[in-house]
């Protein structure tokens, strides 16, 4: 448990430029904060106290802004970075050297007991705001956009971005019949708007033709 604390406080020196020292990090990183908890909670859930586990997470959640639920497994070197918000269920699984934004959840979309959240690989980057939902997989060294949902698997080495998300890059390869990447994701509203637009304008070259064939025929 201890290497595994001080892997996650270097992982914070390491990503975060500006993190100071590591006395800093272990006083004003919530996301290294919650970490120490879980790591303690997930000790005892292992051992079957199952309700002093849940009631010691929601005391890291409460102090920290971040859920990570007892049962959990994350591996060493994960940096939950701002971490507000944050929220990881009960069967999801995080590799080693994991980095996750504010916003990020790791969800369940089904209500059996059963595997029913997602694993991360090693090195994999998922970006402020976006929600992993369901037993996928997402493969080592992808990234996932900012504000993404991503509901199915992703290879290994992969960008992922939109809502629903889908593979834009491919071991460094830009997937055909995509041209964003996590600066330029999908606005949906915005679309549909267009959409909407450009259908008034079809509406109104036909009422425009039909006036005109009104008056020849009058004429």
């Amino acid at each position: 448990m201890l290497a595994h604390l001080r892997r996650d406080v270097r992982a914070a020196l390491e990503r975060d430029p500006a993190a100071r020292s590591a006395l800093e990090v272990l006083l004003c990183y919530p996301g290294v904060h919650a970490l120490v908890f879980h790591r303690f909670a997930h000790a005892i859930w292992r051992r079957g106290l199952t309700t002093l586990a849940r009631w010691l997470s929601h005391v890291g959640r409460f102090l920290t802004g971040i859920e990570i639920h007892p049962a959990a497994r994350l591996g060493p070197g994960l940096f939950i970075d701002h971490g507000m918000g944050v929220v990881i269920g009960e069967t999801a699984e995080v590799g080693e050297n994991v980095t996750l934004l504010q916003g990020v959840t790791l969800g369940g979309t089904s209500l059996r007991r059963e595997k029913r959240h997602p694993t991360l690989g090693d090195n994999v980057v998922v970006g402020a705001g976006a929600a992993v939902l369901g037993a996928i997989t997402v493969g080592d060294n992808s990234r996932i956009g900012a504000g993404s949902v991503v509901v199915r698997d992703v290879p290994p080495n992969s960008v992922v971005v939109g809502v629903p998300g889908r593979v834009t890059y491919k071991d460094g390869q830009r997937v055909m019949g995509f041209d964003f990447d996590q600066t330029d994701l999908p606005d949906p509203v915005s679309k549909a708007i267009e959409q909407l637009v450009e259908r008034i304008r079809a509406l109104e070259g036909d009422l425009e033709t039909l006036r005109k064939r009104t008056e020849e025929e009058r004429a």
